[in-house]
């Protein structure tokens, strides 16, 4: 199909310094849980997305020197020449697309505990280290203010060595030296870097001009600046000292990429703000200078885009997350198929890799991380392995994507789903508050599927064992997803919670079913991801008093992984929701709940009507046991595999479920591997 017109300001190229961007798509730097001990899986990783049409490809945060160590975090790293054949790769591979390679160069300062390399960690005065680590980093001297200029500049030779063709100078969230020295509260020295905006701007400057000096005649030299904190007086604001900064510096870079500190707020997740949030917050920017200006925003719309060039709010259109959900967003919008986008849904289960130290995980994207280790490519499957039929039971997440990825090899799939409409846990929990943007799982996935002549999709379509040895479909996949416990058995508590097996006793089912729970409600939360925080915040706007019980230091303890848990507080502080952590229950009584601390044991009463337990689920696997309990039936049938996937199996995250769905479509007729590790293994030696 021929591109829209509409759209092709977005192909045009765009000048930054000595190099040319083919155009105006921007993977801006994102960290990815693979760094520097994985280099074969962040090359291919970055790869895909120059094939995919990314005029710029990016690194994640690359590490100058070991006094600026962020282990176990895997960034990227350029201590010294030995690390430079390892990012050759990336530029390698970004290079073979036609596009441009940028590295952001990194010095964490006092956010770098340095667990790694044991140096004592520095900063612009005698501080804490921004994490618990029981370390302070030193204030720097003119000579460390030297020592790190120096370094800073022979990583910006290397980068020139590696291939890299924009080198960074970043100040884009609190984990930088320059950001560091910007900042009032962090920054109370009274020589010339301390004190005024224009001596506590004097590094960035000096790594600015220094930066030039070293690679500029080939390489283009980018300042990440981070122009609002959201802390307002206390912090760099785009109305204070964020402009000012700007108005400072204008002319130095070849580029500006700007966005807001910190990182929760600059990846803020679609339950706490739309698509092109920061805009009003960096609009400014451009008109301060000629330079070329990139922003963020969860960019998935070309309409967007397109408005944010034409309105003169950016000149490249920035994205780390939706780079990751569909790599070829890009290829899709030049080849005229928009309605091909798999859209990011902004869940932030991507940045759950980078804050677990393992590769990063996409929902709607199984193939990412997935590129070297199993040589998956996001648009591209092997074709059939034969010709069997096969059915899927249950069109939720997994079966979705298992009927998608089959339909894209070749064969003919039947898509049963007992339900009028599908989706699965996806179309309930996206009415939730919040969660409407994560219909995009199911709605891409139809969008697909509707263009295939060899899946059929079979609704209000309950089956039984009888349903399937008639249907006598060599292949079986049953993702007939999970349930909700209402025992309480969760993490904590392994045997059920007496009284939970009475009346007034409600599941997130039964909550997402229409089931309204007399007030007040206990909401225990056991399960400490996004749903026991989101169910509380339902019912308080439903009218109901509310109190969330945790065994966990925190409401939603896990969605620190995904940078959320300080939003989920303050909305349910805001909402009046009380949360009582550190407490699991013992026993409900009809008008009350005995509660007991999971430290000392000690037992406290909490009046209410109801529980909402949120705890742990079981499969739905009563199907899959049925068939596999009878070989001899089934081989009489045809039937040659029953396999269980996603939640059936074992129930897990939506990310997690639409992986096992991509697998199970990949390996099938795939030969058995036995014991074989089934992925390539990136070792040290």
């Amino acid at each position: 199909m021929a591109r829209d017109p509409r759209y092709d300001i977005l192909f045009e190229p765009v000048r930054i310094g000595p190099v040319t961007a083919k155009n105006r798509f921007y993977q801006v730097p994102h960290c990815n849980g693979m760094g520097h001990r994985l280099p074969r899986s962040t090359a291919a990783m970055r790869g895909i997305k120059a094939e995919g049409g990314w005029g710029v490809v990016c690194t994640e945060e690359c590490e100058i020197h070991p006094s600026g160590d962020v282990w176990p975090a895997a960034e990227a790293r350029l201590w010294d020449d030995r690390d430079i054949p390892a990012l050759a790769l990336m530029t390698e591979a970004v290079h073979e697309h036609g596009a441009l390679a940028g590295v952001e160069l990194v010095h964490n300062g006092v956010s770098a505990a340095n667990r790694y390399s044991r140096e004592v960690p520095l900063g612009p005065s005698h501080e804490r280290t921004m994490n618990y680590d029981p370390v302070q980093a030193r204030a720097m001297d003119k000579q460390d203010i030297r020592d790190y200029r120096r370094w800073h500049k022979a990583a910006a030779l290397r980068a020139k060595k590696a291939g890299f063709d924009i080198v960074y100078v970043y100040a884009g969230h609190e984990m930088s030296i320059a950001m560091q020295f910007l900042q009032r509260r962090r920054n109370p020295r009274g020589d010339e870097y301390g004190g005024s905006l224009e001596n506590r701007a004097r590094l960035l400057r000096e790594l600015i001009e220094e930066t030039k000096e070293a690679v500029g005649e080939t390489c283009a030299v980018a300042v990440r600046l981070a122009v609002d904190e959201l802390l307002g007086p206390d912090g760099i604001t785009s109305e204070g000292e964020g402009r000012e900064i700007i108005e400072l510096l204008a002319e130095l870079p070849d580029l500006w990429d700007v966005n807001v500190s910190d990182w929760p707020n600059d990846s803020l997740t679609s339950r706490f703000g739309p698509e092109g949030d920061q805009e009003r917050y960096t609009a400014f920017v451009k008109k301060l200078t000629t330079k070329p200006v990139v922003g963020v925003g969860r960019f998935t719309s070309p309409d967007t885009m397109v408005s944010q060039i034409r309105r003169g709010v950016l000149d490249l259109i920035g994205a780390a997350r939706p780079s990751i959900a569909d790599p070829f967003l890009p290829r899709k919008i030049e080849q005229g198929r928009p309605e091909d986008i798999r859209e990011c849904i902004g869940c932030n289960i991507c940045v759950s890799g980078d804050r677990t130290f393992s590769p990063m995980r996409c929902t709607q994207n199984p193939t990412m991380g997935e590129e070297w280790r199993k040589g998956w490519h996001p648009e591209i499957v092997p074709p059939k392995g034969s010709d069997d039929a096969v059915l899927i039971v249950g069109a939720g997440p997994a079966g979705l994507e298992a009927a998608r990825a089959l339909g894209r090899r070749g064969y003919p799939v039947s898509l049963a789903e007992a339900g009028a409409e599908l989706g699965g846990r996806v179309l309930r929990e996206a009415r939730l508050p919040g969660l409407a943007e994560w219909i995009r799982v199911r709605d891409y996935r139809l969008g697909q599927l509707d263009q295939m002549s060899n899946v059929e999709i079979h609704r209000a379509s309950r089956l039984t064992p009888e349903h399937v040895f008639e249907f006598a479909a060599p292949r079986v996949i049953v993702a007939t997803g999970s349930h909700w416990r209402r025992d309480g058995i969760g993490l904590t508590l392994k045997a059920p919670v007496p009284g939970f097996e009475g009346n007034d006793i409600y599941t997130p089912d039964d909550i997402m079913a229409g089931a309204a729970p007399r007030g007040p409600v206990l909401v225990y939360d056991d399960d400490h991801f996004y749903l026991g925080g989101v169910l509380a915040e339902k019912l308080r706007r439903d009218g109901v008093e509310v109190t969330l019980v945790t065994p966990a230091l925190a409401a939603s303890y896990w969605t620190e992984k995904t940078l959320e848990i300080g939003f989920i507080h303050k909305r349910l502080l805001e909402l009046e929701v009380a949360i009582l952590p550190n407490h699991s229950v013992a026993a409900f009584r009809g008008d009350r709940a005995e509660l007991a601390c999971v430290f000392t044991g000690r037992k406290r009463e909490l009046a209410c009507a109801s529980v909402v337990t949120v705890t742990a689920r079981l499969p739905e696997e009563a199907l899959y046991r049925d068939l596999i309990a009878d070989p001899d039936r089934l081989a009489a049938a045809g039937i040659r595999s029953v396999t269980a996937i996603g939640d059936a199996l074992a129930p897990g995250s939506i990310a997690a479920a639409v992986y096992a769905g991509h697998r199970a479509a990949r390996e099938l007729d795939a030969p058995p591997l036995g014991d074989a590790v089934p992925f390539a293994r990136e070792l040290p030696l």
